[in-house]
C-alpha cells in the first residue's frame, strides 16, 4: 500500500494494462508530417521582471510574477528512453540561471527530471542569485507534493517546501498553493503513490495561475475555482497524451475535457501544454490543437483566450 493510495486515481493502471496496450491489437498510428512551432524566447521580457509567461515545452513553463522567475516542470532532455523530443527547449540551461522558484507537480520522470534539476542547481552554485551565497545552491527554492522532497535534496536543493492539498506558501508577493489532481505517482516499481502529486494555483500582484500537471478530468476543477474565488486568470492544461482512452481517461484528459476543466475553473485564458514535445502516446502530434481549437470555439468562443503558444513563445501577462 503507498501512502497515498486513497488519493490515486481510479481505475488504477498498471503493467499489465500497459502490455495490454503496447503488445495489444491497437489503432495504428498515423505519422501525421506535424512539425511543433518554435520560436525564440523574449529574453528582453523575462528578464524585465514583468510579468510573462514561457512555454518551454511539455508541461514545462517559466513564469515571472511578483518578481520572480518560477519554473514549474522542467524537462529539458533530448529524449525519453527512445522517444525523441520533437522541438528544442523553448529556453536553453544556460539562460536558466536566476531562477527563484522550481515547482514541481509530480515525480513521473516526464515532470521531474533529474538530469535537467541537477543542471540548474549546478548552474545556481557557479552563479548564485541575489537570494544564494557563493558555492551554495540555495537558489533556487523547491516546492513540491509531500513525499517529493528527499529526492531533491539527493541532487542537492537547499530550501524545499513540501505541501499537501490545499496548502500554501508565501514568498515574496507570490502565494503558491498546491491543489488536487486526478493523477498518481511512481518512481520504481516500489514506490506507486508513496509521493503526493498535484497541480498548483500562482498568486502574485498581477493576478493568478493555475498549472493542473497531469490529470484526468474530474470535478474537482469546480472547487479549485470556487476556492480560488473565481479568480484564475490563466489555467495551463494538458491537451495531449489521451490516446487510447481505455487507458488514459483515469489520468490524462483529452483536449474537449481540457476546455470542459477550463470552463469549471472559471479561467479566464487557456493555456494549453503537454502536446508536441514528445511522442508518448498514440494520437497523431498535431490533432491536440486542433481539437482543442475545435471544442474551445463550441463551448467558449472566444479564441483570444485559448494560448496555443509555440515552443519558445513568450507572453506579457
Amino acid at each position: 500500500m503507498g501512502r497515498f493510495d486513497h488519493l490515486a486515481t481510479t481505475p488504477a493502471r498498471g503493467a499489465a494494462d500497459v502490455l495490454k496496450w503496447k503488445l495489444g491489437a491497437r489503432e495504428k498510428a498515423v505519422a501525421d508530417g506535424f512539425v511543433t512551432p518554435h520560436r525564440t524566447y523574449d529574453r528582453s521580457l523575462v528578464e524585465s521582471g514583468r510579468a510573462s509567461l514561457t512555454w518551454i515545452g511539455h508541461a514545462s513553463f517559466l513564469l515571472v510574477l511578483g518578481g520572480l522567475r518560477i519554473l514549474i516542470d522542467p524537462i529539458l532532455a533530448t529524449g525519453l528512453g527512445t522517444t525523441k523530443r520533437l522541438a528544442p527547449a523553448g529556453i536553453p540551461i544556460e539562460d536558466l540561471t536566476e531562477i527563484d522558484l522550481v515547482l514541481i507537480t509530480h515525480n513521473h520522470r516526464d515532470h521531474l527530471d533529474t538530469p535537467t534539476l541537477s543542471r540548474i542547481l549546478a548552474a545556481h552554485a557557479v552563479h548564485p542569485g541575489k537570494l544564494g551565497k557563493k558555492n551554495a545552491p540555495l537558489r533556487p527554492r523547491f516546492v513540491v507534493p509531500q513525499g517529493n522532497g528527499a529526492l531533491l535534496a539527493k541532487l542537492g536543493a537547499g530550501a524545499i517546501d513540501e505541501l499537501a492539498w490545499w496548502q500554501s506558501v508565501h514568498v515574496g508577493q507570490v502565494e503558491i498553493t498546491l491543489v488536487p489532481a486526478r493523477h498518481w505517482s511512481m518512481r520504481m516499481p516500489w514506490d506507486r503513490n508513496e509521493a503526493l502529486w498535484g497541480g498548483f494555483v500562482i498568486r502574485g500582484p498581477e493576478g493568478a495561475a493555475y498549472h493542473s500537471g497531469d490529470t484526468g478530468f474530474f470535478d474537482g476543477f469546480a472547487e479549485i475555482g470556487a476556492r480560488s474565488g473565481g479568480s484564475i486568470d490563466w489555467a495551463m492544461l494538458p491537451i495531449g497524451a489521451y490516446a487510447p482512452r481505455w487507458f488514459m481517461e483515469p489520468q490524462h484528459m483529452g483536449p474537449e475535457e481540457a476546455v470542459q476543466a477550463s470552463e469549471l475553473l472559471g479561467a479566464r485564458t487557456f493555456v494549453a501544454m503537454h502536446w508536441g514535445t514528445y511522442k508518448l502516446t498514440d494520437e497523431p502530434t498535431g490533432e491536440p490543437p486542433v481539437r482543442a481549437r475545435e471544442a474551445f470555439l463550441k463551448g467558449r468562443g472566444d479564441l483570444e483566450r485559448l494560448w496555443i503558444l509555440d515552443v519558445g513563445e513568450t507572453r506579457g501577462l
